[in-house]
């Protein structure tokens, strides 16, 4: 307690509005536990390593996590070093990480409209379209789902701003109890499918930018349940709650990308027949042949004059 007491005494004789974070073990530790986790999961793919082992690292990560954590709670809630000014470059720094997040998913799209549109021999020349997969089922209630829960999460947000803690402690709740019902249909969904991810490249990319998506879904429940018990705690005032901001920005992230995936492999993969991917990529072929001719015109205009003529007499002979 004296600790406390002592560095808001500090806060209020800085002469500058940022934060010199004291030495911390916590970056360092997390990074380790990260890199043997991720070790210990690409072992197991290969049947080097065993559950209990990627468990193991999987409970210590969180516990760095989670100490990590509580001392930022600590210095922005109780020792009043989150300023302004900090709070404004915490709010850049999410902005950049979802920006992050999106050129990560964007890559699972490129990798599908890839595959998709342009089949290359060495998957057979065709893209395989799944009938199991009906998007109107589960795949249009987890959006029903997810839209729901963000809306509930912004009202949340609603009532906090004008000091209503029951009324934003209620729908937060209903916000994060979607999230998890988002999750379960999820995991049931992945049970009802025949192929799997090791199925040609359509079970690859299915998986992996469906089971990512879960996997942020996962995460920012957990972000909404963590918020929930500091509003619980008091931690949050009308104004101060940058915590939320960032929860409601990262599920709000979530939301979209699931509209993406839903319309792009849900649907558009459920219904486009083989003769339309044909038409796509006879119209991506005359345009590159487009582009190219485009490109040649520029580099005729460009070119030295005896090059210039040199074309302009080719252009005769074959008159």
């Amino acid at each position: 307690m004296n600790i406390i007491l002592k560095n808001k005494l500090n806060v209020k004789h800085e002469r500058h509005p940022f934060h010199l974070v004291d030495p911390s073990p916590w970056p360092l530790l997390t990074s380790i536990s990260v890199f043997t986790l991720v070790l210990g999961l690409v072992l197991a793919f290969n049947w080097y390593e065993s559950l209990f082992h990627i468990t193991a690292n999987l409970l210590v990560f969180c516990f760095f996590l989670y100490r990590w954590f509580l001392d930022i709670v600590i210095e922005g809630t109780f020792e009043g070093q989150h300023t302004s000014k900090v709070q404004s470059n915490i709010l850049a720094g999410m902005k950049w990480f979802i920006v992050s997040e999106i050129m990560f998913f964007f890559s699972f799209f490129w990798a599908y409209f890839h595959f998709s549109l342009i089949p290359s021999i060495y998957i057979g020349g065709f893209w395989p379209i799944y009938t199991e997969i009906e998007p109107w089922a589960i795949p249009f209630s987890n959006t029903a789902i997810l839209l729901s829960s963000g809306i509930l999460a912004t009202v949340s947000h609603w009532f906090l701003k004008y000091g209503e803690g029951k009324m934003c402690l209620k729908f937060l709740t209903e916000a994060i109890n979607l999230g998890i019902l988002f999750t379960g249909l999820q995991v049931f969904e992945y049970g009802a499918l025949s192929f799997f991810i090791s199925s040609s490249s359509f079970g690859s990319v299915f998986f992996m930018v469906t089971g990512f998506h879960g996997f942020h879904v996962l995460i920012g429940t957990i972000f909404l349940y963590v918020c929930k018990l500091r509003i619980k705690a008091n931690h949050f005032l009308t104004k101060y709650h940058i915590g939320f901001v960032c929860a409601l920005w990262y599920w709000h992230f979530v939301d979209v990308v699931w509209i993406g995936l839903f319309w792009i492999v849900y649907v558009w993969g459920r219904y486009v027949e083989a003769k339309d991917y044909l038409d796509i990529v006879h119209f991506i072929n005359f345009y590159g042949f487009v582009v190219k001719a485009h490109e040649i015109m520029v580099y005729y205009q460009t070119t030295p004059p005896f090059y210039k003529n040199f074309f302009k007499i080719i252009d005769r002979d074959n008159e």
